[in-house]
């Protein structure tokens, strides 16, 4: 293989649960023919580095630091400066995320703004991110209150995730300890979120992890406890939601499952969502209306499926796969096979999200 087309080769970011000593953060290539994952660097320094999120200008990576003053400290945000020739990583500056255990982040369009989830604390933080990437002082924070029907999993709030809507102008915020999804006006120019509206889910739901569909009316919610995806139009006008569908995503008489990542294929016909328990992922075509119909529940090709992402060219699934220690990369196919046993798996202690970087046309 010639450096050129190794070049165009995307990389692939994997974060997990680490200590400060141990290597939390590793680069792949990704072989898009036949989706092979060859090392090509690690990084450490940084405490369960347990969601990644790539800046759009693919050279900034930013990374919860998933920490709780139970552990003597409390959450933090690092922003990490990512080099191409040779592949390296070098911090850049580390921010309080606001709370407890933050889980998930989310860019803005702009990619001017970082919202971090907090699930221990029940909170949502606002960072700037400034002219080198490094992280500014945090712009606003919000602490929500409430509980659920859950005793131990919904006694207080657990935000988990963030998503801006395709428009940029509400960030919708995933409760799990409430059953809510939150809705707030986001002001691009203070960083700022300002209360909009809420809608309630099913008592004992568990709202975990969004996806929106390409065309910004349909809204897809996976809700880890009781292992549904809810489907929601959204109103672009005004930022409601209304809930039209909520479906099954493991077979019946499963005994315990914890949903965790949700993803849709380029096209937004094809909906992914990964089962922790049942280890598997369920895959539902997106019909008219943006309805659900579930086509197939494959194994995952590990164990506990965290996060995962699809391919950039379509053609694969790669999966953190936590208690079995890996990535695992699962080709997609057509129909109701809808995906194979795993062609590649790249060993990562305690695996738990996989980001793509494309390098054609950038490097």
């Amino acid at each position: 293989m010639d450096d050129t087309t190794a070049a165009a080769q995307p990389l692939v970011v994997v974060g997990s649960y680490a200590a400060a000593a141990q290597p939390g953060i590793h680069v792949f290539r990704f072989d898009d023919a036949t989706g092979a994952l060859t090392a090509c660097g690690s990084f450490a320094d940084v405490v369960n580095p347990s969601f990644l999120i790539v800046h759009p200008n693919r050279r900034w990576l930013y990374a919860v630091s998933e920490t709780s003053q139970q552990d003597g400290a409390p959450g933090s945000v690092w922003a990490l400066r990512f080099e191409y020739d040779p592949v390296s990583i070098q911090p850049v500056n580390q921010r309080p995320s606001g709370g407890d255990w933050p889980c998930h982040l989310q860019l803005d369009s702009s990619g001017k703004w970082l919202l971090a989830s907090n699930y221990g604390s029940g909170t949502i933080a606002v960072l700037p991110i400034t002219a080198d990437g490094s992280l500014g002082e945090m712009t606003d924070l919000i602490q929500h209150h409430g509980s659920s029907a859950h005793p131990q999993r919904q006694a207080g709030p657990h935000t988990h995730s963030a998503a801006l809507t395709p428009d940029g102008r509400f960030a919708i915020v995933a409760d799990l300890g409430m059953d809510q999804l939150l809705v707030y006006n986001f002001d691009p120019a203070a960083g700022k979120l300002g209360a909009h509206t809420h809608i309630d889910t099913r008592p004992g739901a568990g709202p975990r992890h969004i996806a929106f569909q390409p065309s910004g009316r349909h809204m897809y919610v996976a809700n880890e406890l009781d292992s549904t995806v809810s489907v929601y139009d959204y109103e672009a006008s005004n930022g409601a939601l209304f809930e039209r569908q909520s479906i099954g995503t493991t077979p019946p008489g499963v005994p315990e499952n914890l949903v965790a990542d949700i993803h849709l294929s380029s096209s937004g016909q094809r909906l992914y969502v990964s089962n922790r328990g049942h280890h598997s992922l369920a895959v539902f075509d997106v019909e008219a209306g943006g309805r659900l119909a579930r086509v197939a529940i494959r194994p995952c090709g590990g164990k506990w499926p965290r996060n995962f992402a699809l391919a950039p060219n379509g053609r694969f699934v790669l999966v953190a796969n936590q208690y079995s220690d890996e990535v695992s990369v699962l080709p997609v196919l057509a129909g109701s096979e809808a995906i194979g046993a795993p062609v590649a798996r790249a060993a990562v202690t305690q695996a738990s999200c996989v980001q793509f970087i494309e390098t054609t046309d950038k490097h």
